[in-house]
């Protein structure tokens, strides 16, 4: 079927008291686990491509673009295209037109006015397109290989009542909250503050994002779940499981030369992650 709208797939997901599960890819065979993992689960997903990632496709947004809305038309869940962390206005600029549906603005590493005043023009322009807009505050560390945030950092957790206002003066669709985790994470052992997702669900009346769930264990994304957040990112899970496919087939078979054989593997078992992800989610 042909892409959805990432805000409609979310909204659905909160109405269901469920959350939507938001996989960052890379390679093609990251965007054939994702759609495959997720008809394997019958459940819709968002594909992200991230400002890094088109960084590392020599900066060019179009080619992967095309092929997750290929992968989309031939789904048989529906798949939504979603353009995460992004700072360059001009990268913004080309999302309506390569098909993304929705954008993640990336301006939380700023201080609260100028997060604020850079997300609310960023929201006017994305608006503007017809895109739906997230936003960060609070700040989820561990990016673009940054060392993580101290918890207790200041800026590090979202506060509920700065949160209620930014979202208010941003105009923006959802936020991304921090709330413990962390991104690029490859050890299941970030520990959320359920308490203050409970006070922010309560604060607000947009859908809540957790980034950095790949170091979240499966007990704490679905009391994350439960307690308000309706769109949940992933990323490392997929590229721990991808780099140990392929190295486990190349040290069982080193002689091996052709890509397609360890790369199969790769997409196989990101496919079994996809589903095993949306399932913890989605069930209760």
């Amino acid at each position: 079927m042909p892409l959805v709208a990432a805000g409609e797939l979310v909204a659905r997901a909160a109405a269901a008291r469920t959350a939507v599960a938001a996989f960052n890819v890379i390679t093609l065979e990251h965007v054939e686990a994702v759609v495959a993992g997720a008809e394997a689960a019958d459940a819709p997903v968002i594909l992200q491509v991230s400002e890094n990632a088109v960084k590392f496709r020599r900066g060019r947004l179009l080619p992967l673009a095309r092929a997750a809305a290929a992968a989309a038309d031939h789904a048989a869940v529906p798949v939504a295209l979603h353009l995460d962390h992004v700072r360059s206005d001009e990268l913004l600029r080309q999302a309506a037109d390569a098909g993304f549906s929705s954008v993640m603005y990336d301006a939380a590493h700023l201080p609260y006015a100028g997060n604020l005043a850079a997300t609310r023009a960023a929201a006017d322009r994305a608006h503007g397109q017809g895109l739906w807009v997230e936003a960060e505050l609070g700040e989820v560390g561990g990016k673009a290989g940054q060392p993580p945030l101290d918890a207790h950092a200041a800026g590090a957790r979202t506060d509920p009542a700065e949160a209620r206002a930014f979202v208010a003066d941003a105009g923006v669709d959802a936020l991304a909250v921090a709330i413990g985790s962390t991104h690029a994470m490859t050890t299941r052992t970030a520990a959320l503050d359920h308490d203050l997702l409970g006070r922010l669900a309560a604060a607000l009346d947009v859908p809540l994002v957790l980034h950095g769930s790949s170091g979240v264990p499966d007990a704490g994304l679905r009391a994350a779940v439960a307690g308000g957040i309706t769109k949940v990112n992933v990323g490392t899970a997929l590229n721990v499981a991808m780099t140990e496919a392929v190295g486990g087939f190349l040290t069982a078979h080193p002689g091996a030369v052709d890509p397609r054989t360890y790369l199969a593997a790769a997409r196989e078992a990101m496919t079994e992650a996809v589903t095993r992800i949306i399932d913890v989610l989605t069930t209760p």
